[in-house]
């Protein structure tokens, strides 16, 4: 049998790519990275300049250990690289509304987010309406029966810097990158994995799978009856009161009545006199090739209308710039971490369903850990095909 020409080969470099493919890179491996773009880049999920991290994850206790350690290694590479890549401002989880209910049906958000905290000792307030507008006077417009939970070791990181810096030091520790090159097709057999793009076909031992909408087209089933590619749109609004914004504001969710009431934002960055804002949407599906990524104006109107000016006060319905991303949906919205049923040798990271940026880095290593060693120091169980058997 031909030796492979590498230990391992990561498809995809976005945020969990990026990631794993430098973790692999650390513990001395043969490593490739491949990507149709040119990472980072704007085309896929891993983007948008700031990502909401927090340690009392809400979406449950088996993310809460990799959202720790994530942060860590955020401050372990920032020393690395000499450029800030997690700003600590604290993160304000709140449910604005008299009946709340979390996303997709589960428990209070802020409920299960304050009791995340109490169970793993992480510092945090719970906070009532009054009190949330008396210190963050920019969410004076949020219902009287609000409830907040403050993190102050949260805050937000930057993914293009962080995907940057992770692809820079892997390439430095003796990475092969191949960009531009648009994956066709993954095989495996004879203890070997197949990757092939228009000019290049790579081998490997092993190979891991981070292509985020384009998974399951590249996966085939199970993949392609688990995931949904959900479009996603980002708002920058001017902001008519800088001064109404605290100096250390924080990052912060809000949960109203009902799923088309959620938003999340950023504070005002220095310098840029506007303000992030986004909600989610999971109803209307996509595909990579037919994703909108143009805004119109009546979509920021409604959005503003909507959600900016029942939840926030200081800022002006002009919208400064807007994005588009995509969020690469499971049945239950949890994430996928398991080896492909039928392709030997193939690790698959996908989909994150909106929320995997603030693990990436934790799950790079992870990732690192079960392929050197044959296990991780963090569970990743919870993340298994097995859940989703008939």
């Amino acid at each position: 049998m031909q030796t492979a020409e590498f230990d391992v080969v990561v498809v995809g470099l976005g945020a969990m790519g990026a990631a794993t493919l430098y973790q692999l890179a650390k513990r001395g491996l043969n490593v490739a990275g491949i990507d149709r773009f040119a990472p980072p880049h704007d085309q896929g999920s891993s983007h948008g300049d700031t990502r909401i991290t927090r340690q009392a994850v809400g979406e449950g206790a088996a993310y809460v250990p990799l959202a720790i350690r994530a942060q860590q290694i955020w401050r372990e590479l920032e020393a690395q690289v000499d450029e800030p890549l997690f700003e600590q401002c604290g993160v304000l989880v709140m449910t604005s509304s008299a009946a709340p209910t979390g996303q997709d049906g589960t428990p209070d958000f802020t409920a299960n987010t304050l009791a995340l905290a109490r169970q793993f000792g992480i510092e945090h307030e719970a906070l009532d309406a009054a009190q949330i507008r008396q210190r963050f006077p920019q969410f004076a417009p949020i219902h009287d029966s609000a409830l907040g939970c403050f993190e102050p070791g949260g805050g937000y990181v930057r993914p293009e810097r962080c995907i940057d810096a992770q692809l820079t030091l892997a390439r430095q520790l003796g990475a092969t990158l191949f960009t531009g090159e648009t994956v066709q097709a993954i095989a495996s057999d004879q203890g070997q994995v197949r990757v092939t793009s228009q000019g290049r076909c790579i081998t490997a031992a092993k190979a891991v799978v981070c292509a985020g909408m384009w998974s399951s087209q590249l996966l085939g089933a199970p993949f392609d009856e688990l995931l949904r590619v959900c479009r996603q749109t980002l708002y920058w609004y001017r902001l008519a009161e800088p001064a109404i914004f605290p100096e250390h504001s924080p990052s912060f969710i809000v949960h109203g009545a009902s799923d088309e009431q959620h938003c999340y934002g950023f504070p005002p960055i220095p310098g840029e006199g506007s303000m992030k804002i986004a909600t989610e949407q999971y109803s209307q599906a996509s595909t990579p090739d037919d994703l909108d990524r143009q805004v119109s104006a009546a979509q920021s109107a409604a959005m503003y209308h909507d959600l900016v000016r029942t939840h926030i006060a200081g800022v002006t319905p002009e919208l400064v710039k807007s994005a588009v991303c995509a969020y690469t949906v499971t049945p239950d919205a949890h994430f996928i971490i398991d080896q492909h049923p039928r392709l030997a040798n193939v690790t698959v990271v996908s989909a994150c369903s909106g929320h995997g940026f603030k693990h990436s880095a934790a799950i790079g290593e992870a990732l690192a850990q079960q392929l050197v060693d044959g296990r991780s120091e963090i569970d990743l169980s919870a993340f298994s095909l097995a859940r989703f058997a008939p």
